[in-house]
């Protein structure tokens, strides 16, 4: 064949991609490998359309209410992260501006959460409040060690002291970095760490305790001041001196705004650092995290390395490296569109929301509310017990999920676990006229299930088989 015959006979097959109906050209019409790369190139529009549709199978993350994840913006903020989406954090001298940006959010947070002196503080971006959590336990751990080793004493042994109900990335952490977790029980009496027996868990070689402000299961606050009180009695009693990182995932970014009046920041002065969530109720998409530390003293020099920048000296440290540039951008963007009142109202909007379900929810026969979303906009509930044998919270969930709303059951933690609860996060976008909407499905589905003559058949989570 000659070269022109070929040449006309590639341009053939070329128009033939672009005026073929989208659904049948070739790898639209044809399945395709799913764990090896195709053979041959295709068009954008085929490979967007075939990635699209795959895509459509995942749930409506507006309906989520499983994840605490920002899954809305406003157009701004959506066109400013296509602008910057080719930004890496990682690369300080060259998007200089980016870099000032992070430094400017990290220090607006540490205003925000009552730090000491401004100026003698240190704070990081991360790709979220996991990397966050990690950075603070690292301080903690290496601060621990520094000071036992200069004691002359072995510093081989370090254990942390949480509750039972912390979020699995607190596991990730002992189990990474060789530190003993030891975990405070939850039980019907102590639903988070609140100092109880704490006297049980900590000795010389604790590096820190974490308290959390928002805890995952339930949305309910540790409080920080009596967990610092307990530890100040233990010192007094044993001289040792515990410091407290607080994971503030969600609650650091709506109890300065909606609960002012509660006292868990750097204002009480165990607290070593704070960790959030940009992505959670930051307002930002994932992901993005923060940490901030009480004093340049608080996160030991071991941890920083020092880059050039702008002819002068840019700390950084993280457990990433090349991460998004965008959603720092994008923080930005939210603290200064919303400021603090705009935080304010949004916060305030969405527990306001919470607490429409949880009180609609409450009053149903078949609940009792474990919380009620007045902390951060996030509660739970149980089965009334002896209210049914013939269905439980999962098989609430799953009828839930048949209509597109994604609303969890669960166990409890440890000691608690025959507890099974179910949870809603509320988040910006969820309005009240779809929280009327959800509360509409949750009854018909309840009478639906309560209908039931005989006990429905279990899969392995308890819910329908499937």
């Amino acid at each position: 064949m000659s070269h022109v015959h070929r040449h006309h006979r590639g341009a053939n097959a070329r128009a033939q991609l672009d005026v073929n109906p989208v659904f049948v050209r070739p790898g639209e019409a044809t399945q395709l490998p799913k764990f090896e790369l195709p053979a041959h190139a295709m068009s954008p529009s085929t490979a967007y359309q075939i990635v699209h549709d795959e895509a459509m199978l995942d749930g409506n993350s507006r309906l989520n209410l499983a994840t605490f994840v920002s899954t809305w913006m406003d157009d701004e903020a959506v066109r400013l992260y296509a602008e910057a989406a080719d930004k890496n954090m990682i690369d300080k001298d060259e998007y200089p501006a980016t870099a000032a940006i992070e430094e400017r959010c990290w220090r607006m947070l540490a205003n925000l959460w009552h730090v000491p002196d401004i100026d003698d503080t240190i704070g990081t971006s991360t790709i979220g409040s996991s990397e966050a959590c990690m950075l603070g336990g690292l301080a903690l751990k290496r601060r621990w060690q520094e000071r036992r080793r200069a004691e002359g004493k072995p510093a081989d042994r370090p254990n942390l002291v949480l509750s039972a109900g912390v979020q699995v990335v607190w596991e990730k952490f002992c189990n990474y970095w060789d530190v003993e977790p030891r975990y405070v029980p939850v039980s019907a009496d102590h639903l988070v760490l609140d100092g109880h027996e704490l006297e049980q868990y900590v000795d010389e070689c604790t590096i820190g305790v974490v308290a959390i402000l928002g805890q995952t299961y339930t949305g309910l606050y540790e409080p920080v001041r009596e967990i610092a009180a307990k530890l100040d009695e233990i010192e007094r009693e044993t001289g040792i001196d515990v410091r407290i990182h607080v994971d503030g995932a969600s609650g650091a970014m709506v109890a300065p705004f909606c609960q002012p009046e509660l006292v868990w920041d750097f204002a009480v002065d165990r607290v070593n650092s704070i960790s959030t969530s940009g992505h959670k109720y930051g307002l930002v998409y994932p992901g993005v995290g923060w940490v901030v530390w009480r004093d340049r003293a608080a996160c030991p020099e071991s941890l920083i390395f020092h880059v050039s920048y702008l002819g002068g000296d840019m700390p950084t440290l993280a457990l990433n490296f090349s991460r998004p540039g965008a959603q720092v951008l994008l923080q930005y963007y939210q603290f200064l569109r919303l400021g603090f009142d705009g935080y304010r109202v949004v916060q305030q909007n969405s527990l306001d929301v919470a607490q429409f379900l949880s009180a609609a929810i409450g009053e149903m026969p078949a609940f009792e509310l474990v919380s009620r979303g007045d902390t951060i906009p996030v509660f739970a509930w149980r089965l009334v017990p002896d209210h049914t044998e013939n269905w439980t919270l999962f098989d609430l969930a799953d009828r839930l999920r048949m209509r597109g709303w994604l609303v969890p059951a669960y166990p409890m933690p440890d000691d608690l676990s025959d507890l099974v609860v179910q949870r809603i996060v509320v988040r910006v976008g969820l309005s009240r006229d779809l929280a009327g909407d959800l509360l509409d499905a949750i009854t018909e589905e309840v009478a639906f299930l309560d209908a039931l003559e005989s006990p429905l058949p279990r899969s392995g989570n308890g819910g329908f088989a499937h």
